[in-house]
């Protein structure tokens, strides 16, 4: 096998050098950074594998595990019912040399499984958001270059550890005074309560690759390149050699790799279409049409659905039902393609495929019978939670597993332009989560796209914010006197419009769009 091999089912790989390829497995208790985990792992080369928080020991072991990371999550073990993990996981873990990190909820899970105190914490003391914290330099967990001292990190946690388990020490404590990382480092058990993966924790990619490297002895097995060959197969293992796919082409970076990565297996049998629903921005039809025949060569059918879009966003004011609506009305325009395809050419495509990606699945928490039990809703996307039962077709979605800044990673890799690599990201749903009530074209969608004149009615909001994979984000810092020039051009020039503030919130508890 070549080195880079990825973890048989049954147990470890084997490299070229006939060496194992341990995986690292990520158990899975319900966080929306869970998968970001898994995610910060392949970025540092290593080969991870996500499993639910309750699977059984044997099967966390089968998957090659060579390190676990116990995921945060919504939940709290002070409660009944608390997701946990198999009885005597963490023992036999120990027992076997395999070392665990606890994260957020994973640390508390960890502390009060082998008999230390989590509590809820007292009023004002739960941390949210960027906190400062001091990481100690005798530290195991913190001995690796660029780990240990006083950082900044991201929290999100009700409860607190309030006596560790025998065998623990503290190495680490917020400004408050509160644990945030601990370490049994004879049996390799390490925790921290805040979110070493997510790009807010300065030193938290220092912190995993230590952890994997230095403590876990793993080596690099994973690339980018490794996903490309596994998503061509898979493509062809699902669709076969003979059936037709339709591809939603949305214009954004996403929906272009996923039709070019689909493109290179079926080629010919591969329709893509674009749906002018009404919600874009301003001449961004013209725009994509033009990039979808100047950069990607590709076929493209345009359907105009604009009145049937805004008939059934009539009266919609709920965000949660307005994705719904605009999802069911996508698919009924893509099961017309498809039937125009059938009257026409004799064609009926069997499969839908979409540039779904990752925060959107676990944003919107896959429905019951999923593997992640634990999750809670933050938002159903439109090609996710928005889709009809009665679909009619089989998806194809190549990117589901993986970030935003992966998505590019894999589109360069296929040869993908610029020009859509680096596209401001914009929803699926347009125009229309960014009104907060009705969606008219009158007096809300002209308002966002242009006018001329000054009147007084609405309020504009405007959030510019950084975010490399999509699952956090933070305010972009503009200066002041350009956002009082922004606000000044806006309110003299848009009519209906005689406000404008600008959003400082992260990303959570804040949402990118305002919904």
């Amino acid at each position: 096998m070549p080195d880079g091999q990825i973890p048989s089912p049954n147990g470890p790989g084997v490299a070229g050098d006939g060496k194992a390829v341990y995986s690292v497995v990520v158990l899975d208790f319900g966080s929306q950074y869970t998968q970001l985990i898994a995610r910060r792992v392949r970025e540092i080369g290593v080969h991870s594998t996500l499993l639910p928080g309750d699977a059984t020991a044997d099967r966390i072991f089968s998957a090659g595990a060579g390190a676990v990371i116990l995921s945060g999550g919504p939940q709290s073990v002070t409660q009944a019912g608390a997701p946990r993990c198999p009885p005597g996981f963490l023992d036999r873990c120990a027992a076997s040399g395999v070392p665990v990190l606890g994260v957020c909820y994973g640390m508390q899970l960890m502390v009060d499984e082998m008999g230390g105190e989590v509590r809820p914490a007292c009023e004002g003391g739960a941390e949210y958001g960027r906190m400062e914290v001091e990481a100690s330099e005798e530290a195991v967990l913190f001995a690796g270059e660029g780990c240990s001292g006083r950082q900044t990190v991201w929290m999100s946690h009700g409860d607190e550890v309030v006596r560790l388990p025998k065998g623990f020490a503290p190495v680490g404590t917020s400004d408050q005074g509160v644990i945030v990382a601990m370490e049994d480092s004879k049996r390799r058990l390490f925790g921290l309560q805040y979110h070493p993966e997510v790009m807010h924790s300065e030193k938290g990619e220092a912190t995993l690759k230590h952890f994997l490297m230095g403590i876990c002895g793993l080596k690099p097995n994973w690339s980018m390149q490794n996903v490309l060959e596994n998503k061509l197969r898979q493509i062809d293992m699902q669709v076969g050699p003979d059936a037709h796919a339709i591809c939603a082409l949305s214009g954004g970076v996403d929906s272009a790799v996923a039709a070019v990565l689909v493109h290179k297996v079926l080629g010919k049998r591969l329709h893509c279409v674009f749906v002018d629903h009404g919600l874009l921005r301003y001449k961004e039809r013209e725009r994509v049409c033009e990039m979808f025949s100047k950069h990607l060569h590709l076929s493209v059918t345009t359907m105009d659905r604009s009145k049937e879009m805004l008939a059934r966003l009539a009266g919609v004011k709920d965000p949660e039902a307005k994705r719904k609506a605009i999802g069911a009305e996508f698919i009924k325009a893509f099961q017309d393609f498809r039937d125009d395809l059938e009257q026409r050419q004799g064609i009926k495509p069997e499969f839908l495929t979409q540039g779904t990606l990752y925060p959107d699945v676990i944003e919107s928490c896959p429905p019951p019978g999923t593997e992640r039990t634990h999750s809670h809703t933050i938002k159903s996307h439109h090609n996710v939670g928005g889709l009809p039962e009665d679909l009619q077709f089989q998806l194809i979605e190549p990117l589901k597993e993986l970030f935003k800044d992966e998505v590019r990673q894999l589109g360069r890799l296929l040869g993908v332009p610029e020009e859509f690599i680096r596209r401001h990201p914009f929803p699926g749903p347009g125009l229309a989560v960014r009104i907060l009530g009705d969606v008219t074209i009158e007096n809300r969608l002209d308002e966002l796209r242009e006018g001329d004149q000054r009147t007084h009615s609405h309020v504009i909001a405007l959030r510019a914010v950084t975010s490399m994979d999509g699952m956090t984000a933070d305010w972009y810092p503009f200066e002041p006197k350009f956002l009082q020039t922004v606000s000044s051009r806006i309110c003299n020039k848009v009519r209906g419009v005689n406000r404008v503030v600008y959003d400082v919130t992260s990303k959570p508890p804040g949402t990118i769009e305002w919904e």
